[in-house]
């Protein structure tokens, strides 16, 4: 196989990737929050690798005060009338 090829290959791999996870992200917000969550748990157990450590923390989802009804952005309630 030429390189040239290969490297076509993963270009396309990587585009195919990265529109897979912003449609995740977008339709299912909850779910991506939970595998986050997940992912990160087990990087951050004791006795770990600091830089594992490190990527966990990074990994982990941003702590939310109320969670909303979907487990997303949380702007789905009433928004403020204009003046």
């Amino acid at each position: 196989m030429d390189a040239g090829l290969l490297l076509q290959y993963l270009v396309v791999a990587l585009a195919v990737l990265a529109s897979a996870w912003v449609v995740l992200k977008k339709q299912f917000p909850g779910t991506v929050r939970k595998a986050r969550g997940v992912v990160a748990l087990r990087l951050l157990r004791p006795g770990r690798a600091g830089w594992l450590q490190a990527m966990g923390r990074r990994i982990a989802p941003p702590a939310g005060g109320s969670g909303g009804a979907c487990g997303g952005c949380d702007s789905c309630g009433p928004t403020a009338p204009k003046r």
